[in-house]
């Protein structure tokens, strides 16, 4: 527990079951409850904490050689896509991690599939935006104008609505909208001087004021109206920027660079830093934190909403899931310290990528 020495224990199996599953005991302090073959709980009944270690129900090792930096599954959870620096970038099977398409030679750092899940957004060092088709890696659009020198690679992006604009963030410190249409920048959303790792855009709470554009937004902006893009900032900033009118909303200063960011609602946020630390805000008053959730000191590098609560991974290899409606946390296991990159989830499915080259899915229907 936070503020309190570090508690020790261990458990031993003794055996399995008939039905494969295992014998477990604990030792002083704590208590094994429910096992299954694929989870664990246990507790610590002094201080009132427990968590669900579940193992994964498959891995994917064969999909690529060397650290897995990004994935994403479909809308329609049938495929994933990923991307490594082993220079490739694959679709594949989400049930059974059998390679579809591949395309190679691309230092591409993030991918993400448009709503219909026909078409991948994909952004690389290069500091373009690559538009490719799902079924056959057709790279059908090419949007570049980042800043061209070394340092200036595209970190994240993000889409808004049904996808004919797109938005991305750089290590030259900008974010911008994109028309996938006319294959044309609409125009900087942000220039903070400092690399943006990770945004977020979402629909912002009725009561906030975005502030007014000073010019009458392009017709080729579909859906930017009553946004608000969150940027998780190198300079330990995480910002605030009505989408439509490119007017700061509230800036908050953390404790390290922040990683990553996403919403839990209109209200509500998270965002994470490269010291460990997990900031829920509401953006009406970002004065103060909610609430500050700190497990280890490794970065922070993935942050997903999920049902009620959200999916957190961090540098040490740990993966955990807070929900309100459980009372523990779930974390998910077999990562062991190497990071664990990113999480994507479809209904009750649940896929990480990790440097050590493997994604993993997790079931959850039985939790």
């Amino acid at each position: 527990p936070p503020g309190k020495p570090t508690l020790y224990g261990s458990v031993t199996r003794r055996g399995l079951s008939s039905d494969g599953v295992p014998d477990i005991v604990a030792s002083e302090g704590f208590v094994v409850g429910e096992v299954t073959k694929k989870s664990i709980l246990i507790s610590c009944p002094h201080e009132n904490v427990s968590t669900k270690f579940l193992a994964p129900y498959t891995s994917f090792c064969r999909i690529h050689q060397k650290s897995i930096t990004c994935l994403d599954i479909s809308s329609g959870g049938g495929l994933g896509v990923s991307t490594s620096t082993d220079g490739t970038m694959k679709i594949w099977q989400a049930a059974n991690g059998e390679i579809r398409v591949r395309a190679s030679g691309w230092d591409v750092l993030c991918c993400l599939f448009f709503p219909s899940g026909l078409v991948v957004l994909s952004g690389g060092m290069d500091a373009q935006l690559k538009i490719c088709s799902a079924w056959g890696m057709r790279c059908f659009l090419c949007l570049h104008e980042h800043s061209l020198w070394f340092r200036a690679g595209v970190l994240d992006t993000a889409i808004v609505d049904r996808g004919r604009n797109v938005l991305s963030c750089s290590r030259d410190g900008t974010a911008r909208l994109w028309d996938c249409g006319k294959s044309a920048c609409l125009g900087i959303i942000a220039d903070c001087g400092s690399p943006i790792n990770g945004i977020a855009v979402g629909t912002a709470d009725n009561s906030l004021n975005l502030g007014s554009p000073e010019k009458p937004p392009s017709e080729r902006e579909v859906g930017t109206e009553g946004k608000i893009l969150l940027l998780a900032r190198e300079d330990k900033k995480l910002q605030g920027v009505g989408l439509q009118s490119r007017q700061p909303v509230f800036l908050f200063v953390g404790s390290d660079a922040f990683n990553c960011c996403t919403f839990l609602s209109s209200t509500y946020i998270l965002a994470g830093t490269q010291d460990g630390n997990i900031y829920q805000l509401d953006v009406r008053n970002t004065n103060a934190p909610i609430q500050v959730i700190h497990r280890s000191g490794a970065p922070v590098l993935s942050l997903l909403p999920y049902r009620d609560g959200f999916i957190a991974s961090q540098g040490d290899g740990t993966c955990f899931i807070v929900q309100q409606d459980l009372d523990y946390v779930l974390d998910l296991t077999e990562a062991d310290c190497d990071p664990v990159y990113k999480v994507a989830s479809w209904e009750k499915e649940i896929y990480t990528c990790c440097r050590d080259g493997i994604v993993r899915r997790y079931q959850l229907a039985d939790l």
